[in-house]
């Protein structure tokens, strides 16, 4: 059981990575919602509005990218269940950052790939915006 009471316990547990860490398998970990509801869901779901085909053309996008010679550093991306932002969707978080988009558009994803993946930059236009996670 960790002892929660100790502040510095719980700001390593926020996303700094410590020293004693192993290294990170993946430089970034991309997860893509591609969760499914009803489609008469009040919610909605950002499989129906289309992250599955955006998911399959980021992954192949990537591929593109790496092999015309870009810089692009250890990458993963993964299909997520439902990342509670539904109605913002569809969309996709970046690890170790943990920065929030939402994508539209494959020209979103050339964003996100480029901007952010290749060039290490963020992309405002498409981030989502900053919210607490319900606890």
């Amino acid at each position: 059981m960790f002892p929660m009471s100790d502040q510095s316990v719980t700001t390593e547990m926020t996303g700094h990575r410590m020293e004693t860490d192993p290294p990170l398998y993946f430089d970034i970990h991309l997860f893509v919602c591609c969760n499914r509801r009803p489609d008469d869901h009040p919610r909605g779901s950002c499989a129906a509005k289309g992250s599955e085909k955006l998911r399959d053309y980021m992954k192949a996008r990537a591929k593109e990218m790496s092999l015309a010679g870009l810089t692009m550093p250890s990458l993963r991306i993964n299909t997520a269940g439902c990342l509670d932002r539904c109605e913002q969707g569809p969309c996709l978080v970046i690890y170790p950052e943990g920065i929030w988009y939402t994508i539209s558009s494959t020209e979103d994803v050339d964003q996100i790939l480029m901007r952010h993946v290749s060039q290490g930059e963020r992309v405002p236009e498409l981030m989502l915006p900053a919210e607490t996670a319900p606890r």
